[in-house]
């Protein structure tokens, strides 16, 4: 680092800056920030580590270059040039000058502190409506960004497990139980071998793309009320080029390590209506699990380079992740609830507030009818269909897939929270089938409310998937819903009161 202290001294001078009064520096493993006025100016450590190589002034520039490429993707608000630190006539740096090139920055706009998603979430701000323009957004993103299909598959997860184990071995003993570690890396490679063919149709169907790669709250930033990834992934590609759920399942894991799980749920199931990802689902407990063993051991790699109160706080995030990735590994065995009732019951309400409760991280899967309705016909949710999408065979269709989806995501080790109407017999018993023929237990609720209180909750509706009018709420009413083995949960109350009861049941 010596030959950047003069480089560092200057960037460290609110002189140097127009309309910088201090200077505020932030110093990473690989970069140092430093904060002037509006914009912050990152500088790119002279160093070389087994994952990167920032040991020369070219090397420097070329990841500077890099840096800004892919993080325009996501945050073209705040990356806006890569700046050179030249030598002056009077022998002095000045940024940018027609001297000789000394090393290169990256110039960024600056943002606010606490728009930043982790101290959100210490705030308790991650409200679903954040968490899901949130999940949008990535959705966006990875649709597209550039498919590798010569990359991914199972062999750069062995590697990676290969360096979680050797980081272990070097920096575990002294804080962590070995014991655990070993059936950690046991456990991940079983896991592995068992989803290795799943990997590999994913690789060759184009799901590993040039993702951000460290897609975690502290890289998330709130910028005119949208959640904005950056600091991307510039220096490997092999971290960056990945299968799109593993990079999910880094803020899924982050979001779970915080225990925040009904955001991550939210996060999840939004992310999988926007891109039909359901063929992964299998893959989420070995990508989160694995994201954990990575934090572990980088947690043990800094507490041996720390000392005092920062070594021990380092120990024992490591040891919080070693124990999150092995629960993350062995998650409760799936189930399935079905939740039915007329329309306006607050059906949908209850499913999402029950989702994360149940099953492997983050929580059950949801699958709405009304949302599958839209599918189907080609249709943005928002969309209002016209009477020949609700005939009998366009629903029959519907529910088929409701079924199969169902089915393929117990299969998959995921609790599943179905909701739809059931009214019909033959609907409920298709659903109870699915969860006979997968060996999951299976519990249905049947919300059921006063007339006059469904109706104000339909005319109140804004935005919703549901096409269900007041008119259809009342042609409803008639419908001969047979035998009702379900269990009856009373909806009248607000939704708070209605999920007390249900639980009550569950």
């Amino acid at each position: 680092m010596a030959e950047q202290d003069e480089i560092i001294a200057f960037l460290s001078e609110p002189s140097n800056f127009d309309g910088a009064k201090k200077i505020e520096r932030i110093d990473t493993h690989c970069s140092i920030i430093f904060l002037a006025g509006p914009r912050a100016y990152k500088l790119k450590r002279a160093i070389r580590l087994p994952y990167l190589d920032y040991s020369t002034p070219e090397k420097r520039r070329r990841m500077c270059e890099s840096e800004l490429a892919l993080n325009r993707r996501t945050a073209p608000e705040i990356y806006e040039r890569v700046t050179a630190v030249t030598r002056a006539t009077n022998g002095g740096l000045s940024l940018d000058g027609k001297g000789p090139v000394l090393d290169w920055v990256v110039v960024m706009k600056r943002f606010a502190e606490d728009g930043v998603l982790d101290h959100m979430a210490e705030n308790g701000r991650l409200d679903a409506a954040v968490m899901e323009k949130l999940a949008d957004e990535i959705a966006r993103f990875h649709a597209g960004i550039e498919v590798h299909r010569e990359a991914g598959g199972a062999g750069p997860l062995r590697e990676v497990f290969d360096t979680n184990l050797e980081a272990f071995r070097a920096y575990g003993p002294e804080i962590l139980d070995m014991s655990k570690v070993a059936q950690l890396d046991a456990e991940l490679r079983a896991a592995l071998e068992r989803n290795a063919t799943l990997l590999e149709r994913r690789r060759a169907a184009g799901k590993v793309r040039q993702c951000h790669g460290d897609l975690h709250l502290r890289n998330i930033v709130m910028l005119d009320g949208c959640p904005t990834p950056f600091d991307g992934i510039e220096f490997d590609d092999a971290i960056a080029r990945i299968d799109v759920l593993y990079d999910l399942a880094f803020l899924l894991m982050d979001l779970e390590k915080r225990s925040l799980r009904v955001p991550a749920n939210t996060v999840f199931n939004r992310y999988l209506a926007d891109t039909g990802e359901w063929d992964g689902l299998a893959l989420m407990p070995v990508f989160l699990a694995n994201r954990a063993a990575i934090r572990s051991h980088v947690a043990g790699a800094a507490h041996a380079q720390s000392t005092g109160a920062k070594a021990e706080t380092k120990a024992e995030e490591a040891r919080q992740y070693l124990t999150l990735a092995l629960a993350l590994l062995a998650p409760p065995p799936p189930r399935l609830i079905a939740v039915g009732g007329l329309s306006g019951t607050g059906k949908s309400t209850l499913a999402r507030t029950l989702a994360p409760s149940f099953g492997a991280a983050p929580g059950a899967v949801v699958l709405r009818s009304d949302l599958i309705r839209k599918e189907i016909a080609g249709v943005d949710p928002a969309t209002r269909l016209p009477a020949e999408s609700y005939t009998r065979e366009a629903s029959e269709a519907v529910y088929a897939r409701l079924c199969e989806r169902t089915a393929d995501a117990l299969a998959a080790g995921h609790a599943v929270v179905a909701d739809a109407v059931f009214a019909d017999p033959a609907e409920r018993a298709s659903i109870e089938a699915v969860a006979r023929k997968a060996g999951v237990a299976f519990r249905g609720l049947w919300l059921e409310g006063s007339q006059a209180v469904l109706e104000a909750r339909i005319a109140a509706r804004r935005g919703d998937a549901s096409d269900a009018t007041v008119d259809v709420l009342r042609r409803q009413t008639g419908f001969d819903l047979g035998a009702m083995n379900w269990s009856r949960v009373n909806a009248d109350g607000d939704a708070g009161e209605t999920e007390t009861r249900a639980r009550r049941v569950l």
